[in-house]
Order: C-alpha cells, then sequence, then structure tokens
C-alpha cells in the first residue's frame, strides 16, 4: 500500500511522528510519498512529490497536525478522493481524531482491512466578476465579514433566488455539518452529525435577537451579497483562504461536486468524541 505523508512540522511531536510511520513501513515494508516541505527531516532518500500531487499517486494520505492541517490536506486532495487519516498534534482535533500513540495501531488495522470511510461534503463558492479562484473550496465553512475591523454589515441572503434576510451583524458563516464543531459552535449555531449534508447560516454577533440559525437542504444556492454602502469586506474559506469582496458583489455558495473520505476506526465514536472534546457531563472544578 502506499501511504502519502503530510505533517505540520511546526507542531510539537511532529518529527517523532514522521520517524515513527517512516520506521513502521521500512518493517513493513510499505511504500511513502512524503510532501516536499518533509525533506529537511529525513536523511534517507524517499520519493517526494508537492502537497497536490500525493493524492494521485497514494493509496491513503496521513496527515500529521491540527485540523488546520487537515482541512489544507482535504483542499489539495480534492476531487481525487484519496481516503485521509488524520493524527492530532495540536489540542482540540474534532478532525484529526487519533493521537500520535495511536497511528502504528491504526496503521496495521488499515493493513488488515480492519477500518471504514466516511465521506464528508464541501461547499463550493463562486464571486461575481471575480479571477478565478484556485480553490474555491470548504470542509468546515465559508464566512463573511470585515476581516480584522470589527464593523456592522448589512449581508442580504437570498436562497435558489428568493430572498431570505438581511442580516445586520458582524459577519455571517455558513457552515458544513463536519464545520459545524468549529466557528458555527462558536457564535451559537447547533451541532450537525457530519453524516447528514446541510448547509448552516449563522449570524455573527447579530444586531437583531430575532435572527437565528437556519439550516438549508443541500441542493439549495445560497447568495449572499455585503449591501452597506461602500463597505467592502473579507470571504475566507476555512481559515485559510482569504478573497476580498466588494459591496453589491454577489457570493454564490454550494454543495461541491465532490466528497472527502476520510479513514475511521470500529471504535471511533462520533459522540464519544463530541463528549471528549466538548467535555459534556464533567462538573466545574471545586474551588479549593
Amino acid at each position: 500500500m502506499r501511504f502519502g505523508i503530510i505533517a505540520n512540522l511546526r507542531r510539537t511531536g511532529s518529527h517523532d511522528a514522521v520517524h515513527a510511520l517512516v520506521d513502521w513501513a521500512d518493517q513493513k515494508k510499505q511504500q511513502l510519498i512524503l510532501a516536499e516541505d518533509l525533506k529537511p527531516i529525513l536523511e534517507n532518500d524517499f520519493e517526494y512529490a508537492p502537497m497536490v500531487d500525493l493524492a494521485q499517486k497514494s493509496d491513503i494520505i496521513v496527515s500529521m497536525g491540527g485540523d488546520g492541517t487537515l482541512l489544507s490536506t482535504a483542499r489539495a486532495v480534492g476531487s481525487v478522493g484519496t481516503p485521509i487519516l488524520g493524527i492530532n498534534l495540536g489540542s482540540l482535533g474534532f478532525l484529526t481524531q487519533l493521537t500520535p500513540r495511536q497511528l502504528v495501531p491504526a496503521l496495521e488495522k488499515i493493513l488488515e482491512g480492519q477500518y471504514g470511510i466516511r465521506e464528508r461534503m464541501h461547499l463550493k463558492v463562486e464571486v461575481d466578476d471575480h479571477e478565478k479562484i484556485d480553490t474555491p473550496y470548504a470542509l468546515n465553512e465559508v464566512a463573511l465579514d470585515n476581516g480584522p475591523v470589527a464593523r456592522l454589515l448589512d449581508i442580504n441572503l437570498k436562497v435558489n433566488g428568493e430572498d431570505v434576510v438581511t442580516y445586520k451583524a458582524d459577519g455571517l458563516i455558513i457552515s458544513t455539518p463536519t464545520g459545524s464543531t468549529a466557528y458555527n459552535l462558536a457564535v451559537g449555531g447547533p451541532i450537525v452529525h457530519p453524516d447528514l449534508e446541510a448547509m448552516i447560516a449563522a449570524p455573527i454577533s447579530s444586531f437583531s435577537l430575532t435572527t437565528r440559525p437556519m439550516i438549508f437542504p443541500p441542493a439549495d444556492i445560497l447568495e449572499v451579497t455585503v449591501t452597506t454602502g461602500n463597505r467592502d469586506a473579507i470571504l475566507t474559506l476555512d481559515g485559510q483562504v482569504m478573497i476580498p469582496v466588494r459591496c453589491d458583489q454577489r457570493i454564490r455558495i454550494m454543495r461541491a461536486e465532490f466528497r472527502s473520505r476520510f479513514v475511521t476506526l470500529p471504535e471511533i465514536s462520533y459522540y464519544k468524541l463530541l463528549k471528549s472534546k466538548l467535555h459534556w457531563g464533567i462538573s466545574p472544578a471545586s474551588p479549593e
């Protein structure tokens, strides 16, 4: 089996995790294709490839870092559909569910065929009168706001051409079920199981108490426009790709034509993950 390897070398423990994987692959006679930025930490000769080419060359991609590393990995894989195994070298890790200690046991189970594949939807973005966006996709969310300047925006939302609402808010988040536990959750949006397909619209610091997050069917096309006079804004995809947009410039958000595929292991439950990451059922520590 051919394993593509991506790692965020700025994360604590990344070097050890990469070397552990390399040692395991050598013992098991498995082929590795490594992202080019891993060359400085490896002495032996390996096959390297740009991150965007790993999907074509690999059977499974191992993404080691935080959720941000996995988000960029998912965009790089794109429509190729190569399954991704996420290893968490960060703190929270909703997407990268396994710890470095679980890496080698997980690889053993993959070789034995004891794993499953879960598919998760992406969003696709189109912006009128804008140059082509290289990767117009988001696995977590699309956020529209003022960037570093916190100012109230008027943001109009249409669904399938029908006017729905104009928010007065600091911004608007359109998220997938996968992203429902990310930025969406921080602004009071609902948690939606990632096996579902839907789009969630949640305003950021809405000026009206009557505006609430809404969930839309996956086939809908959402159109978002900043209507505040002479007020430009920033469109951000997964917190990583930033696109400046002008007042009255129409933004269309829809379900992408492909899904990401993630490796899952039998013992990992989504509900156990929620309880662990969100500390559900844990009483606050009593003062000493």
